[in-house]
């Protein structure tokens, strides 16, 4: 598997990830870049992240035999429409958005007869930093890589995504679009609505920040994630709104029944709510952990 040439439209995180991850398996000969920002680019080509900078997204993607998109899932179609006319009809188009169904729609109203080239996928990865500064060639081993093909998608392109992110030591997991969207609502968006809105409510309050210089090792991990990337998870939560709502009225019904025992003084009840969730993720833990040793 070798590439002449690769182009990437995002050089921030995730894509100087990718870019770097590439370059250290061996397949990409060539590594042009585009970013809106001026200053992203040229930080990404004086690091060494990529190999040229493109003024244009048309023309990193000319003759590229792959191309991956990584920006805010909003810029997705405008970044489409100028992907496609400079588009290799046997190319590699694939994105890393946390969201898909909305993805999928844009690609098939813009793609033309270019969509069979595009594979849509999402790493379960990431920092709480944005920037290309911030890229990592290991971001992307040992974790989940969910690809969500399309009926269009072509099988080479297929086969040939898979081999990619194999080789930068994801595992695979294949899923409708639909299905991700409601799975990631879950276990991805919530939280980071969760985190967000802890630290909203906290300064919100005369001593919020006396509060937060308290906040020991359980509130920085289950805080740390507020800190990522607005842009993009405002993208998110609005692109994927209506899994999203759901998420909030699951939270708000079991938030509701701890409300409810603590003010009502139902110790027992309490008691066995904890141990429910905690024996929960206990168990999920260590189903886990078997999984990852297999």
């Amino acid at each position: 598997m070798k590439f002449a040439k690769v182009a990437l439209i995002g050089c921030g995180l995730m894509g100087g990830s990718f870019a770097l991850a590439a370059k250290r398996a061996g397949w990409a000969h060539h590594i042009v870049g585009f970013s809106a920002s001026q200053t992203s680019r040229q930080k990404a080509l004086s690091m060494g992240v990529i190999d040229a900078a493109a003024d244009s997204i048309a023309q990193a993607v000319l003759d590229a035999d792959l191309v991956l998109l990584a920006v805010p899932v909003k810029a997705t179609t405008a970044c489409f429409q100028a992907i496609a006319p400079a588009l290799k009809s046997n190319a590699l188009l694939m994105d890393v958005g946390s969201t898909k169904s909305d993805i999928v729609l844009a690609a098939q109203a813009t793609l033309g007869d270019k969509l069979h080239c595009f594979v849509p996928a999402h790493p379960i990865t990431g920092k709480e930093v944005a920037g290309v500064e911030h890229s990592d060639a290991d971001l992307y081993k040992d974790r989940a890589l969910i690809l969500t093909p399309m009926a269009s998608s072509g099988a080479e392109q297929i086969q040939v995504a898979k081999q990619i992110w194999v080789s930068l030591g994801s595992y695979i997991t294949e899923l409708t679009p639909a299905a991700h969207d409601a799975a990631f609502a879950a276990v991805s968006h919530l939280p980071h609505l969760l985190a967000y809105a802890l630290i909203r409510g906290i300064f919100q309050q005369s001593n919020g920040p006396e509060l937060m210089a308290l906040g020991g090792p359980g509130f920085r991990d289950f805080s740390r994630i507020a800190a990522s990337d607005p842009v993009v998870w405002r993208d998110i939560l609005t692109t994927n709104r209506e899994q999203v709502l759901l998420q909030i009225a699951h939270f708000k019904k079991a938030l509701n029944e701890f409300e409810k025992a603590i003010e009502t003084n139902q110790h027992n009840e309490l008691e066995d709510m904890i141990r429910q969730a905690s024996d929960l993720r206990f168990n999920w833990r260590l189903s886990a952990n078997q999984n990852s040793e297999e």
